[in-house]
């Protein structure tokens, strides 16, 4: 089976054919350092490092490019705010935000840069624009891309240009030629960081930060763009504009975007105050916890959190771990049934649930089987996919032991808890309950005279 992806740019599923033949160039819109990450972030990065991940166990050669803004509008406030410096605050959140994907198991991508390493090919890129007749030097001194200039505006986001007004996501400007027009090139304000440029002092806009930084990685014409659902309309509108006016050529022929991660309905967001950060969230949960969280979703749908969900996550998670610790730890070739299942849901544009079906399938293989050498199969296969999906990698006892520690009252209580819901025939809180124990550390032994625990 032909891998699908749905593209965003023809809102269908279409066959997946590289440029190349065995090759495949990824751009994934990166951070914006101006402050610590949140779930909401690694839920768009976690889609495309699932992406790159599956694209590479199909035997393809990725370029997976991710960028960092480390330039932009919030990092000149909050560096103002925190009375430090552009660099010692984008230094700070960049260390952070690598530190955060790390435990979360994003792969490094093949390349992360930075928009302020790429000033002198975004002035050529505006000057190109500029001598095409596709933006203007306007009188306040900034340049803007005429938008009327491309026939082709809207086509991501289906929008019909003579429909679009000035609003929250377009720019009100006095100095524009038309109030779709948007900004390229900013000139300088005092204590702001500047550029010289042939329009004078300056930095650029946002837009074409990610179009030179895709071009001079890899190439005017690549396979994959990436990015979250807020990301379509304007910027990945806007950068389709200006950098197939520029070059001529086609910019990406497959878009795919990630699902929002909402909280009580609403986009998780710090301009909400809505977020939860992921550092708060590894204190009391594994990281591949926060992982499997955000892929037991697919990566287009809309996800709500709560902590039950990670608690939810946890106890499934559990149950793989679980399976795999009874299961003999012996070189074993793999179940090819559950090969081809894996590959059939990830082929149909990277169906993860599907995927994680799987592996609980073969979690239920395991527990069911009396031969060691076919438990030793199954595991090794449950290891082999899971490591496709960045689960699965440590230990079981380092999984079942990993987080804050129950006190001896607080173990009571849970059993307590348990033993009501077993009452009430709720035997689906009952398993969560004990599998959340189990995650800490806690075995339950259930007998005639109660219930008695101890720790692994």
């Amino acid at each position: 089976m032909t891998i699908k992806f749905y593209n965003s740019l023809t809102n269908q599923k279409e066959d997946f054919v590289p440029i190349r033949e065995g090759e495949v160039g990824v751009y994934v819109c990166g951070m914006t350092v101006y402050d610590n990450c949140h779930l909401g972030h690694a839920r768009a990065m976690m889609a495309f490092d699932i992406l790159a991940r599956y694209l590479r166990y199909q035997n393809y050669k990725v370029n997976f490019i991710r960028n960092i803004t480390d330039i932009d509008d919030k990092i000149i406030e909050r560096a103002n705010e925190n009375k430090e410096t552009i660099d010692a605050l984008t230094d700070r959140t960049i260390a952070s935000m690598q530190e955060d994907f790390s435990k979360l198991g994003l792969e490094i991508p093949t390349n992360e840069p930075r928009a302020t390493d790429h000033i002198e090919g975004m002035i050529a890129m505006i000057s190109t624009l500029i001598d095409k007749g596709h933006a203007y030097h306007s009188e306040g001194g900034d340049v803007f891309f005429a938008v009327r200039t491309f026939p082709e505006y809207g086509k991501l986001s289906n929008k019909n240009i003579d429909d679009l007004n000035p609003g929250s996501r377009i720019e009100e400007d006095d100095s524009k030629k038309d109030p779709l027009d948007f900004v390229l090139w900013k000139s300088a304000k005092p204590n702001e960081p500047s550029w010289d440029s042939p329009w004078g002092l300056g930095r650029p806009g946002w837009h074409i930060e990610c179009s030179v930084m895709s071009l001079e990685n890899l190439g005017k014409h690549f396979d994959i763009h990436g990015g979250g659902p807020d990301l379509l309309f304007p910027h990945h509108e806007n950068e389709i504009a200006q950098s197939e006016c520029a070059s001529d050529h086609k910019f990406a022929n497959y878009w795919m975007h990630s699902g929002l991660l909402k909280i009580n309905g609403e986009k998780m967001s710090k301009s909400l105050g809505n977020f939860a950060m992921l550092k708060d969230l590894f204190a009391s949960y594994h990281p591949e916890v926060i992982r499997y969280y955000l892929i037991s979703s697919h990566y287009r749908s809309s996800l709500n959190f709560d902590n039950e969900s990670l608690d939810q996550a946890r106890s499934a998670l559990t149950r793989l771990y679980q399976a795999i610790s009874v299961a003999p730890s012996q070189e074993s070739d793999l179940h090819d049934d559950s090969v081809k299942e894996f590959i059939h849901s990830m082929n149909d544009d990277l169906n993860t649930p599907e995927a994680l079906s799987t592996l609980f399938g073969l979690a239920k293989l395991i527990n069911s089987s009396q031969d060691a050498q076919d438990q030793s199969m199954y595991a090794s296969t449950m290891r082999e996919l899971g490591k496709v999906l960045g689960l699965l990698n440590d230990s079981s006892e380092a999984f079942l032991q990993y987080g804050a520690k129950l006190t001896d009252e607080e173990i009571g209580k849970k059993i307590d808890e348990r033993n009501k819901a077993r009452d009430n025939k709720d035997f689906q809180k009952a398993d969560q309950i004990r599998d959340e124990l189990a995650a800490q550390g806690i075995l339950l032994d259930d007998s005639s005279d109660g219930t008695s625990w101890k720790k692994s």
